[in-house]
C-alpha cells in the first residue's frame, strides 16, 4: 500500500516488477499541465526523484514537451541554431564532429537522461578507435556547446558534458621561421606574381583569408597605410568576400616601405594581366581585389597554400604552414628597422614592452647576416610564376 503523501506532493506506488513509480502534475515548455513519472528501485529513490521533479517546477523550470534523442537534438541544433548564425567554417567543423563522432556513439541516448559517465565512456571509445586527443577535445567542446543551448531551451537541467574533464592535448611545438629562412623564401618567391601577398603574410602577419580579401580601396599607398575589411571564404561551395569578424581586425595599419614597394610592383603587374585578359577580366564591380587570378577572379585559399608549398620546396627550407609563417612578422619588422611604435601597431601589441622584447632578442649572427640580404629582394621585377 502506498504511503500517504501531502496534498500536491504527488503519488508513489509500487509496480508489479518491484520498482516504485512516482507521479505528479508539472508544467511543460508549452505551458500545459501534464502528468510526469519517475522511477526508483526503492520508495526513497522514487521519492527523491519526485522531489527533484517538483523542485524544478517550483523554480519555474518547465519539463520538456518531448523526450529528444541526442542525435535528433544535435541535428536540430545544427540546422536551426548553428547554421544561420555562425560562420560557415564553424558550422562545417561542428557538423563533422557530430556526424563522425558524437551521433554514432551517443545519438540514441535520451537527451534528458544523458550522464557524465556516458560522456566519459564516449571519449574512451573514441580513444580506443585511435581518434587523436585534439579531435576528442573538439568533439567534447561541440557537445558542451550543444548542451548549453539545450539548457537555455530548458530541455535539460544541466550540462553533463561540462562535468567531464577535457582530454589533454599535447601540442607539438613548431617554431616559426627565423629571419634567415623567411628571407630565403622571399628571395625564391620574388619572381612570382603573388610575391607581394607573401610579403604581407610574413612582414605584416596577415592571415591567408585577409590577404586574399584585400582590395585596392583598402590600401592608401600615398600615406603608407591600409585597413583590412574583407576576407575570402568558401561558402556552400562558392568563393565569397565576407566582412572580417571584429572591428579590431579592421583597424588602419601602417605599411612599411618594403611592403609599399611590393604592392606597387603588384599594381603594375595586375595592370598588365588586366590588359592581357581583356574582356575575360572577371572582377565584379567594387571588388577590386589586389590578389586575383589571372582573369580577375578570387583566388582559392587552398590554391594559395599550394603555391606557398611549391615555393617552399623550391627554396629548400624547413616546411611550415602559411598559418605559422605569419608569426615570423615580428622578427622581420625588426630587421627592416621599422620603428618600434609602427611595429607595435602592426603586431597589435597593447604595450610597447611586448614589441621591444622581440626587437631586443634579434641578435644572433645568422640573423644579422640575413638582414643584409633584404636589399636584394628589392632588385629585379616580378614575373608570372
Amino acid at each position: 500500500m502506498a504511503k500517504r503523501r501531502p496534498n500536491g506532493g504527488g503519488t508513489i506506488t509500487k509496480r508489479k516488477d518491484g520498482r516504485y513509480m512516482g507521479a505528479a502534475y508539472v508544467t511543460n515548455a508549452s505551458g500545459q499541465r501534464v502528468r510526469r513519472y519517475v522511477y526508483g528501485k526503492t520508495y526513497d529513490e522514487a521519492a527523491e526523484a519526485l522531489g527533484k521533479l517538483q523542485g524544478q517546477e517550483r523554480q519555474g523550470v518547465p519539463v520538456p514537451d518531448r523526450t529528444w534523442k541526442l542525435g535528433e537534438y544535435l541535428a536540430y541544433w545544427l540546422e536551426h541554431m548553428v547554421k544561420p548564425y555562425r560562420e560557415p567554417a564553424t558550422y562545417a567543423k561542428y557538423e563533422a564532429m557530430v556526424r563522425l563522432h558524437i551521433t554514432p556513439l551517443l545519438g540514441r541516448k535520451a537527451l534528458p537522461k544523458l550522464t557524465p559517465a556516458q560522456v566519459r565512456v564516449f571519449l574512451a571509445d573514441l580513444k580506443r578507435k585511435e581518434v587523436g586527443a585534439a579531435s576528442r577535445a573538439e568533439a567534447l567542446r561541440v557537445l558542451r556547446n550543444a548542451l548549453n543551448r539545450a539548457m537555455r531551451e530548458e530541455l535539460v537541467g544541466r550540462n553533463v558534458a561540462a562535468l567531464v574533464d577535457m582530454p589533454q592535448v599535447v601540442k607539438q611545438k613548431v617554431t616559426p621561421w627565423t629571419a634567415a629562412e623567411a628571407i630565403k623564401f622571399l628571395r625564391t618567391a620574388r619572381p612570382h606574381r603573388l610575391y607581394a601577398a607573401f610579403v604581407l603574410v610574413l612582414v605584416l602577419g596577415l592571415r591567408r583569408s585577409e590577404v586574399l580579401g584585400l582590395r585596392w580601396q583598402d590600401v592608401d599607398l600615398e600615406h603608407g597605410q591600409f585597413t583590412p575589411t574583407m576576407q575570402v571564404q568558401r561558402v556552400d561551395g562558392k568563393l565569397v568576400l565576407k566582412k572580417l569578424k571584429t572591428e579590431s581586425s579592421q583597424a588602419a595599419l601602417p605599411l612599411p616601405a618594403f611592403c609599399l614597394e611590393a604592392l606597387a610592383d603588384r599594381k603594375y603587374l595586375q595592370g598588365i594581366e588586366r590588359d592581357m585578359a581583356g574582356v575575360r577580366w572577371g572582377q565584379p564591380e567594387g571588388q577590386d581585389l589586389i590578389f586575383s587570378e589571372r582573369h580577375g577572379g578570387m583566388i582559392e585559399p587552398r590554391g594559395f597554400s599550394r603555391t606557398f608549398e611549391a615555393l617552399l620546396n623550391r627554396a629548400r627550407i624547413r616546411r611550415i604552414t602559411v598559418r605559422l609563417a605569419r608569426h615570423t612578422c615580428g622578427t622581420l619588422l625588426a630587421f627592416l628597422k621599422v620603428h618600434p611604435k609602427v611595429a607595435q601597431a602592426i603586431l597589435r601589441h597593447s604595450q610597447i614592452s611586448m614589441t621591444m622584447d622581440i626587437y631586443t632578442h634579434v641578435v644572433d649572427e645568422d640573423q644579422r647576416a640575413a638582414a643584409a640580404q633584404l636589399a636584394t629582394l628589392l632588385e629585379g621585377g616580378t614575373h608570372g610564376g
